[in-house]
């Protein structure tokens, strides 16, 4: 019996995980004490690797996906910030690699899932989350931007999980994360580049999830809502910046990182036979 448990009728029985213990038998703190060690140990010796880790989404389902037991390998551009976030999960007993990564070169993905391996022998988790959203109306849109999105939204997630996928594969078990948007689903003006990366992304895993999923192999498409993040202060028309910022985030209650945050760990903590294979998730008060 753990330390500290006050049982009130009888010992119960032990399963896969502490949250199928029986909820009756303990006193509510013992109870909450065994939840948040089974909470902490849920991903326990499982390795995830999370692309855009070092702000918004990526650096909050790092955290907490670390909580839960897993060792991360945080991946993206900004050096700097990824030691800022490996420092945090470190601090609170948790584990974490920095391996700075930018998913448009070929030569950093290659790294990315040597490293890992090298340090912690598989690839549990691949949450591609990397992406820039350079909104324009195309009349008005810079090649290079949207070549930029293609490369890094779309491109660099169908790279690296293609490099990933052997190492998974060997593993007969894994789990592929792809976060996509709202604009995979409905395409809008002035967002032509990025609605045809974000539709790629769901093509792309639902393809995919047909071809591995025979193997143990799941695959979960993440489509967020307006998410308060710093995506959007990268939009290059500041007219449409504006209407982001000052319109339509003020006038809802947008979702923060730590929702989206919240909805992998639920896909990726699922028993095996179990595959979340999309999850829409909107603010409460946004309508499109």
């Amino acid at each position: 019996m753990p330390r500290g448990l006050t049982p009130r009728q009888s010992t119960t029985n032990v399963g896969e995980n502490a949250f199928q213990r029986t909820v009756s038998s303990y006193e509510p703190r013992a109870l909450l004490q065994v939840m948040t060690t089974a909470l902490e140990s849920e991903l326990a010796g499982e390795v995830a690797i999370v692309t855009g880790a070092s702000s918004g989404i990526g650096e909050a389902t790092a955290e907490s996906l670390a909580a839960r037991g897993a060792s991360v390998v945080l991946a993206a551009r900004r050096a700097d910030e990824l030691e800022a976030v490996a420092e945090r999960i470190t601090s609170e007993g948790g584990d974490a690699l920095v391996v700075p990564t930018d998913v448009t070169e070929d030569d950093d993905i290659d790294a990315l899932v040597a490293e890992t391996v090298d340090e912690f022998g598989a690839i549990d988790i691949l949450v591609n989350n990397a992406g820039v959203m350079l909104l324009e109306r195309l009349d008005e849109a810079a090649r290079e931007h949207l070549r930029q999105m293609i490369e890094v939204n779309l491109l660099g997630l169908m790279n690296l999980t293609h490099a990933a996928l052997p190492i998974m594969q060997e593993q007969d078990t894994a789990h592929i994360v792809n976060v996509s948007s709202t604009a995979g689903r409905q395409a809008g003006a002035k967002s032509s580049g990025y609605n045809a990366t974000k539709f790629g992304v769901n093509a792309f895993t639902e393809a995919v999830r047909q071809e591995v999923t025979t193997e143990g192999i799941r695959t979960t498409i993440i489509e967020p809502g307006a998410v308060d993040t710093e995506l959007q202060e990268h939009i290059p028309d500041e007219e449409i910046k504006q209407q982001i910022e000052e319109g339509m985030l003020e006038s809802m209650t947008p979702l923060e990182s730590e929702d989206i945050a919240r909805a992998i760990a639920y896909a990726v903590t699922q028993p095996q036979h179990v595959n979340v294979n999309e999850m829409l998730i909107r603010p409460t008060d946004q309508q499109r």
